[in-house]
């Protein structure tokens, strides 16, 4: 599961810092939507030939892992 989240990157000059797949412009939270919507890994990859089947299993395993967060604090500026 560790590799899959490799493939989940954070970089501020892409998509304004929101977690996307491989560094591309595929926001995490988009393709996690499409896959609520009921669309299946298949059918996203044929509208995304670019991603792998992989990529959105590491969108998945991202949720997963940010719903486990106990809390968040500000930090001060």
């Amino acid at each position: 599961m560790k590799d899959l989240l490799n493939r989940i990157t954070i970089n501020p000059e892409v998509c304004h810092g929101k977690p996307t797949i491989r560094g591309l412009r595929y926001p995490v939270e988009n393709m996690l939507e499409l896959l609520a919507s009921g669309m299946t890994i298949d059918e996203l990859m044929e509208d995304y030939p670019d991603l792998e089947r992989e990529d959105f299993l590491a969108c998945i395993s991202y949720a997963s892992k940010a719903i486990q967060i106990k809390s968040i604090h500000k930090v001060a500026s």
